[in-house]
C-alpha cells in the first residue's frame, strides 16, 4: 500500500495558513506509507501534467494532528514519488499537535 490510509476529509481544524505562511516551513523527509489523503479523487491530467507545480510550492503541504499525518495538498506529486519506487519525499509539515 502506498499511503497509511486513503482519507476525503480534513480531520483537522482550520489553520488558516497561507501560500506564504506554508512558505516559512522547511521541507523534511516524510515516508509515504506514513501519510493519510484528505483527497479521494484523483486527476489524471493533473498527475501526468509536467508543469503540475509550475503555479504552486513545489513540496506538498501536511498537517500533524493527533500523532497523524494528513497530506493536505500535493497528492499528485506523492503519487508520482511512489511511481518512480520513492518510499519518502520532502514535505512542508505544519504541527497542530504543538
Amino acid at each position: 500500500m502506498i499511503f497509511k490510509s486513503v482519507g476525503d476529509e480534513r480531520p483537522y481544524p482550520e489553520h488558516g495558513l497561507s501560500s506564504r505562511d506554508w512558505a516559512r516551513i522547511p521541507p523534511r523527509q516524510v515516508r509515504l506509507d506514513e501519510l493519510i489523503t484528505t483527497k479521494a479523487v484523483l486527476d489524471l491530467h493533473s498527475l501526468l501534467a509536467r508543469d503540475s507545480t509550475f503555479y504552486g510550492d513545489l513540496f506538498p503541504h501536511v498537517v500533524q494532528w493527533h500523532g497523524e499525518l494528513y497530506l493536505e495538498d500535493g497528492l499528485h506529486r506523492a503519487l508520482r514519488s511512489a511511481l518512480h519506487q520513492r518510499s519518502v519525499l520532502h514535505a512542508r509539515v505544519l504541527e497542530l499537535d504543538a
